[in-house]
């Protein structure tokens, strides 16, 4: 609901019921992921996609039906359907979107949440999506709080542990309860949906490489930070797609940020300075944190000599198995934006998985 979030509190906010359709659970080869959504305003505007394409027609009529009777929906659409290729979920997934009418009275809480996410506060809706009398109502969970019409205290406690455990892992996902919020039993599933801050991109080293690194990981929704100790090369006009640019020793700055509780285990580090001056102490410094990534980039000879110097600064074997150098997955990259390419891609094969192969040469799932 993220892309999504701005547009529909404009329209709320000025008197409109907006349908609303998001993705609450994928199977198989769904296009999207749990959280992604579609709107649908009161001039038929579509903003938002729940499949790449593939259903938004059957989303889009039934946003309407919703709307008009104030009833959400909880629809399945896939393989298991006798109409799935009729709405053209052809990809072999099946995908399950609930479907609600929002307005300033249904969801009065949306001004606050739009506030918490533009200052990246932590928070989750958390929306009950099928059960037997409380369809539609909803938690708002941050931190420390939570507020909402949930009738039960054992259910809204249960809830708004589970949530908060989504929250902290930046994950969004379906829950399962009894009726009442048993731990055990069915009767009653809550989709939440987390909104945490963006994951951070640290790249260090002022170079053409760090540019489409810097360029890449913003269109991959990282908030990126180029970081070099040489104040001539980092400036702000060098890297206009990173969010800051920053003037430090890079060690001395990554220090700072994890001593600030500012990098966590969904920060990705790209170290492209290939000069030892620089990447060992930096590289003393980032494997020993719970980090998402580590990368270093520079030839077969200088990982050979940055291992030595590691070793000798007293690196165990452990920590330096966290180390992805040299940097990248073997796509025969030669230039700056190839070799950003092959960096993200080993980034999204670490986090999903993947192995780096062709998928014309594997079979099985696509997702895993």
């Amino acid at each position: 609901m993220r892309d999504v979030l701005d547009e529909l509190a404009r329209r709320v906010e000025r008197g409109e019921t907006v349908g609303v359709g998001t993705v609450v659970a994928t199977f198989s080869s769904a296009p999207r992921a749990p959280g992604a959504a579609m709107l649908v305003g009161a001039d038929d505007a579509v903003v938002g996609s729940v499949s790449g394409g593939c259903v938004e027609g059957a989303v889009y009529e039934l946003a309407q039906d919703v709307v008009r009777t104030d009833q959400p929906v909880l629809q399945r659409y896939g393989v298991s359907d006798d109409d799935a290729f009729a709405v053209g979920l052809t990809c072999g997934g099946i995908i399950d979107i609930y479907v609600e009418s929002i307005n300033q009275n249904a969801f009065p809480e949306l001004p606050e949440v739009l506030e918490a996410v533009r200052a990246e506060v932590p928070v989750a809706i958390a929306t009950i999506v099928e059960h037997p009398e409380w369809v539609g109502r909803r938690l708002i969970v941050w931190p420390d709080r939570a507020t909402g019409d949930i009738p039960s205290d054992r259910a809204k406690d249960a809830i708004t542990d589970d949530a908060r455990g989504l929250l902290a892992t930046g994950r969004s996902g379906t829950l399962h309860y009894g009726p009442d919020g048993q731990r055990r039993g069915e009767g009653m599933t809550v989709f939440v949906n987390s909104f945490e801050p963006p994951p951070r991109l640290l790249v260090f080293g002022a170079i053409d490489f760090a540019a489409a690194m810097a360029k890449l990981g913003a269109f991959l929704g990282y908030r990126v930070t180029v970081c070099d100790a040489r104040p001539v090369f980092a400036t702000k006009s060098r890297f206009p797609e990173a969010d800051e640019v920053v003037v430090d020793w890079p060690h001395r700055y990554l220090a700072g940020q994890a001593d600030a509780g500012k990098v966590d285990e969904r920060t990705v580090v790209a170290v492209l300075t290939h000069d030892p001056k620089f990447d060992v102490p930096l590289l003393e410094v980032a494997l020993r944190l719970k980090l998402g990534y580590v990368g270093a980039m520079g030839s077969r000879r200088t990982h050979d000599d940055r291992m030595r110097r590691l070793r000798e600064a007293g690196m165990t074997e452990s920590e330096l198995a966290k180390l992805a150098s040299p940097i990248g997955l073997d796509l025969g990259a030669r230039t700056p934006e190839e070799t950003a390419v092959s960096i993200a891609a080993e980034i999204i094969a670490l986090r999903w998985g993947g192995g780096g192969e062709r998928l014309a040469r594997t079979a099985g799932s696509i997702h895993k």
